[in-house]
């Protein structure tokens, strides 16, 4: 809201609260942003769907069946992992749920098979509105980090094949800290490398359980929702749910 002098007296004339609406005056101070940093999950970023595809190619009118089940036990032993205090790292859980997947079907997943499926995980191409998001995000001054349970040679490999190096400030794994998100100890990383407080740093997720964790941790979140699902009945929420033009708005404190 741009308001002239004669605007501005007639709100504080009327005694309306001038904190409640950002002021810009001429010669005035601009508006202070709360945001320092954003930090993101990696599918937020990275598109997986190739990845899925490619199993539907190799196994036609069962590649989705497959794929649903081994997303959803991929993660699940990432919980089951942590909690039991019996970490490894992304890419092999990744391969446990992708066989135990296909035993469950008993599909006759073959080494190679398994391999080339493996291998789109270090091949991510990015979302489309990715850059001009990012590009918006650095001109504001705004630093830029993964806070991901990709390994760190998953985000490497990433990073490098989608042209993304050197624009990120941080690139959290959980391998640091030997513990998948959403334990505290994940979400801790980010307040760590960027040195802010916690009300400081955003956080974009990708999966619903993802933005209900970050929100419980005290991370400002917004929930970049890409497949459209519902929200987890958990009793944390995002503060906004949008595309990266709203990360970037969010950021901004434009929302």
């Amino acid at each position: 809201m741009n308001l002239n002098r004669r605007e501005f007296l007639i709100y504080t004339s009327a005694g309306m609260a001038l904190t409640a609406i950002p002021v810009f005056l001429a010669g005035a101070q601009k508006e202070q942003r709360w945001c320092r940093a954003v930090a993101f999950d990696s599918f937020v970023i990275f598109d997986p769907r190739p990845v899925f595809t490619l199993a539907e190619n190799l196994f036609p009118s069962r590649g989705n069946e497959l794929s649903t089940l081994w997303k959803t036990r991929q993660f699940e032993y990432t919980w089951l992992r942590t909690l039991s205090g019996r970490y490894t790292d992304f890419p092999s859980i990744t391969r446990d749920a992708l066989v135990f997947a296909a035993k469950s079907l008993k599909i006759d997943l073959k080494p190679d098979q398994k391999e080339q499926l493996m291998q789109g995980y270090f091949h991510l191409k990015i979302w489309p509105d990715v850059v001009p998001a990012l590009r918006q995000l650095r001109d504001a001054g705004i630093k830029l980090g993964f806070l991901s349970n990709f390994s760190e040679a998953m985000l490497a490999a990433n990073l490098k094949s989608s042209g993304l190096e050197g624009l990120f400030d941080q690139v959290l794994s959980t391998d640091r800290v030997k513990a998948f998100k959403p334990d505290r100890r994940a979400y801790q990383m980010g307040i760590d490398a960027f040195r802010l407080k916690r009300a400081e740093v955003a956080f974009a997720a990708f999966a619903g359980w993802d933005a209900a964790g970050a929100k419980s941790f005290g991370y400002p979140t917004l929930w970049v929702n890409r497949l459209d699902s519902p929200e987890e009945e958990l009793d944390a929420h995002a503060d906004a749910i949008g595309g990266m033009s709203d990360l970037v708005k969010f950021a901004k404190g434009w929302m």
